[in-house]
């Protein structure tokens, strides 16, 4: 074989292992594309709690050490101007948080005004911030019964409700309180003035719960 042949034949070698590694990075690339969307549909559904590191890898049968490179890069990516959410982390725990600049979009969504009156839904879960702060968002979902999350935001735009740090439980959750702006709301100058609830106990589990008292009789003034 002449050395301008062997030439040719090694060309085309170089030529299909470079094939072969692009489709090899292609591939590669299309599986990071589609563990990232399972990471950000997860997120989306954990909420407040935020979704562990340990957590994550678990459920994409992943190392922790590849997983915790995914959610790195998902937090670059959410730092463009073009997401109005951003990815943050919290020691091992990651939470979808929207960004500052959206606040005032929040409160026009909203139609939040201080001189609207709250719906009976507000009026609940603003009563068990109130008498149960700080409290976390699935304390209350187990009180009501019902999700939480946006009657948080709302209440949180129209600001009778701030965050007050995070638990201590698995997950970091936040925190609830009231605010001064709901003091001055209801002409209140301490917690204490809040009148004290028909009936307040612990059931089996140890989880506080509001009821009211079923055990008078029927012609007796509520």
């Amino acid at each position: 074989m002449s050395e301008e042949e062997l030439s040719e034949d090694n060309a085309a070698v170089l030529d299909c292992n470079y094939d072969d590694e692009e489709t090899g990075s292609h591939d590669s690339d299309e599986l990071d594309e589609q563990a990232e969307a399972v990471l950000e549909g997860l997120l989306y559904i954990v909420g407040d709690e935020g979704l562990s590191l340990d957590q994550a890898a678990l459920a994409l049968d992943i190392s922790r050490e590849r997983c915790e490179a995914l959610l790195d890069d998902m937090m670059q990516k959410y730092l463009k101007p073009d997401h109005g959410i951003e990815l943050t982390r919290y020691g091992d725990t990651y939470h979808f948080l929207s960004k500052a600049g959206i606040h005032d979009y929040a409160a026009r969504l909203f139609n939040l005004n201080k001189t609207d009156r709250l719906s009976q839904a507000a009026m609940e879960t603003l009563a068990i911030v109130a008498y149960k702060q700080p409290v976390t968002r699935v304390e209350i979902e187990e009180i009501r019964g019902v999700g939480a999350d946006v009657m948080l935001r709302k209440l949180e735009t129209r600001g009778l409700i701030a965050e007050a740090g995070r638990s201590e439980a698995p997950g970091r959750p936040i925190l609830y309180k009231v605010t001064d702006a709901f003091m001055d709301a209801f002409g209140l100058v301490s917690l204490d003035e809040l009148p004290d609830l028909p009936d307040f106990h612990q059931d089996a589990q140890g989880s506080d719960l509001f009821e009211e008292d079923e055990k008078k009789p029927q012609g007796e003034s509520q």
